[in-house]
């Protein structure tokens, strides 16, 4: 019998290597840093805004009711919800047909993230150089210990605080607050801690991990490519053969390529991939390779662009940057393009014409249709009145549909700012007026004080 222990041993995961990316200045970079700002700018400072007397931004999961600027959103309104998410969809569609997965480089909050928490890393334990000797150091040295305890602390605070702003934008972010000080609000406190530690750990320790194996934008990115997209390129026929050499050296000469191989590009890679192996779905599109490229051709006196952003077209048949942003407009962008305009303006039109009024009717089970004094057939109905305003209004009920159809019951209540209300309404015919079965009536509520006008259909009972 032959022993187990001699046979080789079969992996099926690979190794998880650490990626250290190096800083790098320039161009991509700064717009990473202009966009990180605007987008934590707004996600953090949003919730602390106030329009009149509530929050600016509230998704009320409790009241059910959204405050989106001076919209008062009901759960009937989640026709709006589909459509900003559809307009997202095509947005991204869009993006990534003409440059790529700008929105994974710039944007996405994974990015931002691990952008925030590499530059703590970067401030407390130094730059890419000093990382790496400090990670192969014993823990029983005092200055990682030290470095260590400090960059946790500063992840913490940053994943706390991101998982308290979310948690805010359901729950006044105020009142959450003042619970929280005093440990109340159960279900809040667990939801900032899930959402401070998802921050915590996809943007401190999975990083990269997350965009290459866990983000199923990856895999399906290459379906919206194509030959004239913009993507982060190495131009392998000026830089290959690539070699080290010195400066004074003319690369012709030497038979090489303008690339030193000097692996800068892979050193700032926050995914850890060499881009000169070609488009690789690990790529995110930052352009960081760009910047250290174009820093290296610098010095060594050699024209920028060996690593750029250029379609495969322009690549292979040498086009200039005004020749392949004239194919960026294709029929394939214009048609996202076009559609994504469309829907925009068909939601901005229908939020502009919205009546803030919501009227739902339910018949009353316990007396489907009765007599009364006077002679009257009476059916009796719930009508639920929502107000979308932020002042009280009045609202005038009337009925038509049946001849002498009247309103029997109040026909004119009140509902307060942003609020709902149950109203019993009874209508009447004369007994005799109508054959027997059920007959359409319509229920038109009117605003006193404002235009809003809703009108909704019920049934009538006429009994044999």
């Amino acid at each position: 019998m032959s022993d187990d222990k001699s046979k080789p041993y079969l992996s099926f995961y690979a190794p998880k290597q650490k990626v250290y990316p190096r800083a790098i200045d320039g161009k991509f970079n700064r717009w990473r840093w202009v966009l990180v700002f605007a987008t934590q700018l707004l996600f953090y400072g949003l919730p602390w805004l106030q329009w009149g007397e509530r929050q600016m931004v509230l998704f009320d999961l409790g009241a059910r009711r959204f405050y989106l600027f001076g919209l008062v959103l009901y759960p009937q309104d989640f026709i709006y919800l589909t459509g900003l998410l559809i307009l997202s969809a095509l947005s991204l569609f869009l993006f990534t047909a003409v440059a790529g997965r700008l929105w994974c480089g710039f944007s996405c909050p994974q990015t931002v993230y691990t952008e925030i928490f590499m530059w703590l890393e970067n401030r407390i334990e130094g730059d890419r150089s000093a990382r790496m000797r400090l990670d192969k150091a014993p823990w029983t040295s005092p200055e990682k210990l030290l470095k260590k305890g400090l960059k946790q602390l500063a992840w913490i605070g940053v994943a706390l605080w991101t998982g308290f702003t979310f948690v805010g934008f359901f729950v006044p972010i105020r009142s959450l607050g003042a619970e929280i000080l005093h440990w109340q609000g159960g279900w809040q406190l667990f939801w900032v801690f899930f959402y401070g530690f998802a921050t915590y750990g996809f943007a401190g320790y999975m990083r990269e991990q997350v965009c290459k194996y866990m983000c199923p934008y990856a895999r399906f990115q290459s379906a919206m490519f194509d030959q004239d997209t913009l993507i982060v390129t190495y131009d392998t026929e000026r830089g290959e053969p690539r070699g080290v050499r010195s400066k004074k050296v003319d690369p012709k000469a030497a038979g090489l390529g303008d690339c030193i191989d000097c692996s800068l590009c892979v050193q700032v890679c926050p995914t850890g991939i060499d881009i000169r192996n070609g488009l690789q779905y690990e790529c995110i599109g930052c352009g960081l390779c760009v910047d250290a490229c174009n820093t290296v051709m610098d010095k060594v006196g050699y024209a920028r662009g060996l690593i750029r952003f250029a379609t495969q077209n322009g690549i292979r048949q040498r086009w200039t940057n005004h020749q392949m942003l004239r194919r960026v407009f294709r029929p394939r962008v214009l048609g996202y393009g076009a559609v994504l305009l469309a829907l925009a303006v068909a939601m901005m039109v229908s939020l502009a014409l919205r009546t803030p009024l919501k009227v739902d009717v339910v018949r009353d089970r316990a007396a489907l249709s009765r007599m009364v004094p006077g002679g009257k057939l009476e059916n009796v109905y719930q009508l639920q009145i929502m107000n979308a305003t932020e002042t009280a209004q009045h609202y005038r009920i009337d009925a038509h549909g049946l001849e002498g159809l009247e309103v029997a019951s109040t026909a004119t209540v009140e509902v307060p700012a942003t609020a709902s209300r149950w109203v019993p309404v009874q209508l009447h015919i004369p007994y005799g007026s109508a054959a027997p079965g059920s007959h359409p009536v319509y229920f038109t509520v009117q605003a006193v004080e404002h235009p809003a006008q809703v009108q909704e259909k019920a049934m009538f009972l006429v009994p044999r």
